[in-house]
Order: structure tokens, then C-alpha cells, then sequence
């Protein structure tokens, strides 16, 4: 009988490895129980992954040492003719853990082409509970929770960018839908001014930066209130650090 995929949520960001037990207010207990009873990976990254395995080993034995621990890389430069012999081992009993560089994977992650083909062959996957800066962002926006959509990353083209910004706004108009979109950290700063040079004054934007770290930031205000921020030489401080926009349309 084949195995179990598990989805296994990581953390958003850098955690404090000095704590007692470091992941205790971020990953659930079940959680890092089914982790460290797991001995095969499919993570983004090798390396940080075992790192990762460290703070879980901190409460969690892990169940073998961890340089016997297999780990497969799926990124974005995995070819697709890779992903059969990624499931093999659990379609030959064994169970498995897939993990994002950070928050949840299969979600903005390249884990989400494995789960499907994990569905197409039979294999049980199993989502398991941990932070999302998507929805921690919705939840914390004050924006509308009812009808959302995440749009990833937008044009990085000006005239691009500020196209698709127009039908982002318009199409939150009519649906009442909340949009949220993201951005590479470097470039928060470009996107927030080509978001306030595109969108109405009464449009709300959330900017939601370093979500449930010690250095979390969650702010929302109206675009002309952003626009009138920036002209006043008060950015937010999220250059370099994860950000979710948030923008909902006024009616």
C-alpha cells in the first residue's frame, strides 16, 4: 500500500534558535510529531531544510540521524519528467514529508505540480496546520474575508504593472473582492509607488510585512494615504523583507 504525502508547513521567516523550544508559538505539536517521524523529503531547498529539522528535532527526536535523512530538491528549475521518481518511495509504502522554503507549500510553492500528480497516482496527501502569510494577511487586513484572490507576482514592466493594477482595482470594484498580490522583497518599495500612481485615493491597501515574525508590520490605509506618506518621506520599512499587498476597491 502506497504512502502518505504530507504537506508540512514551515515557518515565514527566521525564528529565535536560542528558545527553549524555537517553533513552539509558530508550528503546531502534532505537527512537528509527524515530522520527525518521517525519514524521506521533498523540500525547495536541501539546506535550509535540514536546518529546519533541527528546531524540530529540538522538542522532536527526529527518527534517524539527520545525514541519513533523505531530502529531494522540486524547485522551479525541476523538469516536470522529474516528479515520478520523487513519489516513488511513497508509492512504494513509504511515507513522505513536502516542504515549502516558507509558510505553507503547494501554495504559491512548485509543490503544488507533486500533489497533483500525488492525487493522479493515488497517494493520500495530507494538509498539515501551520502560518500562511496569505491568510494571516486577509485576517489581519480588515478587508474582505468573504472573496478573495491571490494573483502572485504582477508585471514588472511599468506599463505592464500599471495595466494589470487597473484591472485588479476595477475587477475588486465590481466583485467586492479583496486582491492580493506579492512582489520580489527588493522591489516592495517600486511596486507600492506604481500601486499608488495606478489606483483611486479611496481604494484600501494593506501592506503586511515579515507576518508573524518579531519584526511584523501590518498597516492599512487608503492609497492616497499611502501616496501622501511616501511623498512625506515616510515608506514603511519593508524593503528586503516578505510583503503581501492587500487592495480592496471603494464601491
Amino acid at each position: 500500500m502506497a504512502g502518505t504525502l504530507y504537506l508540512i508547513p514551515n515557518t515565514l521567516g527566521p525564528v529565535d534558535s536560542s528558545q527553549a523550544d524555537p517553533l513552539a508559538w509558530i508550528i503546531p505539536e502534532q505537527v512537528r510529531a509527524i515530522t520527525a517521524s518521517l525519514k524521506y523529503f521533498v523540500a525547495e531547498n536541501a539546506k535550509t531544510t535540514r536546518a529546519y529539522l533541527k528546531l524540530v528535532a529540538v522538542r522532536y527526536p527526529l527518527s534517524a540521524p539527520l545525514q541519513e535523512i533523505r531530502i529531494s530538491e522540486l524547485n522551479v528549475n525541476t523538469d516536470p519528467a522529474a516528479l515520478p521518481a520523487l513519489l516513488a518511495p511513497i508509492l512504494a509504502g513509504e511515507d513522505a514529508g513536502l516542504i515549502s522554503e516558507a509558510g505553507v507549500p503547494a501554495v504559491a510553492d512548485p509543490g503544488a505540480n507533486l500533489v497533483r500528480l500525488a492525487h493522479a497516482q493515488g497517494i493520500t496527501v495530507k494538509p498539515l496546520v501551520g502560518p500562511s502569510s496569505l491568510l494571516l494577511a486577509v485576517m489581519a487586513s480588515g478587508l474582505n474575508g468573504q472573496s478573495f484572490a491571490f494573483n502572485g507576482y504582477l508585471p514588472t514592466d511599468g506599463a505592464l504593472r500599471a495595466k494589470r493594477l487597473k484591472v485588479l482595482e476595477e475587477r475588486s470594484r465590481v466583485e467586492k473582492q479583496t486582491q492580493l498580490f506579492i512582489e520580489t522583497p527588493y522591489r516592495n518599495g517600486t511596486l507600492l509607488e506604481a500601486i499608488v500612481s495606478a489606483c483611486q485615493a479611496n481604494t484600501l491597501l494593506c501592506i503586511a510585512t515579515d507576518l508573524s515574525l518579531a519584526t511584523e508590520s501590518i498597516r492599512t490605509q487608503t492609497a492616497g494615504k499611502w501616496k501622501a506618506d511616501l511623498a512625506a518621506g515616510k515608506a514603511p520599512d519593508f524593503q528586503k523583507k516578505p510583503t503581501v499587498f492587500l487592495l480592496l476597491a471603494a464601491p
